[in-house]
């Protein structure tokens, strides 16, 4: 136990050291940052393998039954998800001062990326990567160690802080949310087709499909 705790740890800390400095640049010439997203879940997924063989192979067999009903699961949620930030988009922009321009800055991210690359790394890598690292390994690892709502709470506070990076608290508090929200999702289902499915929808419904920008 204490040795895949010290794991876990381990994971943590490469994450925090990869996505910190990720928020705070955002890219470095043609390394923007859809690229540098990628290649950061792509180590952090091997090395996670490496380290939890037995776990991944575990996530293999989650959605094994009921695709049906995930998916749809999926496809719901992320509507859901979508509506309570559209409405929180309305009510931040009109009570905090500071929130129009934190939602406005989340959109500079994209930089002088094409749509049709954010659409293709989220579909095929950001998405599905943040909920396999986030929710399949650190979140599920944390769990075992603490308890199910225990780690989850852990998991989320700190996928929430490594956006601090950014200085920006709208995205912050964005974050926080989805994190709590798929984190539920997972602890609630187990199901990675589920939470992937409603992390991709969601993703490129609020950047590129029906943005809240300006």
């Amino acid at each position: 136990m204490k040795k895949g705790l010290h794991a876990t740890y381990g994971l943590t800390a490469a994450a925090v050291f990869l996505f910190v400095p990720l928020f705070i640049i955002r890219g470095i010439g043609w390394f923007d940052f859809w690229w540098w997203m990628s290649i950061n879940l792509i180590m952090l997924i091997s090395m996670s393998w490496i380290i939890d063989r037995p776990g991944a192979v575990s996530m293999e067999g989650q959605d094994a039954d009921g695709a049906g009903k995930k998916i749809i699961l999926g496809i719901a949620s992320a509507v859901f998800l979508y509506l309570v930030f559209f409405i929180g988009n309305i009510l931040s922009r009109k009570i905090f001062p500071f929130a129009s321009a934190g939602i406005d800055s989340v959109y500079g991210f994209r930089g002088g990326a094409s749509s049709m690359r954010i659409a293709v790394l989220m579909l095929l890598i950001i998405g599905p990567g943040e909920e396999v690292f986030w929710r399949g390994f650190i979140q599920r690892r944390y769990q075992e160690h603490l308890g199910g709502w225990k780690g989850f709470l852990v998991a989320t506070g700190i996928y929430a802080a490594v956006h601090l990076g950014s200085g920006n608290i709208m995205l912050v508090l964005a974050a926080l949310t989805c994190g709590l929200f798929w984190g539920f999702l997972y602890l609630r289902y187990r199901s990675m087709m589920l939470n992937i499915i409603s992390h991709v929808i969601w993703d490129i419904s609020v950047f590129l499909l029906f943005p809240f920008s300006g």
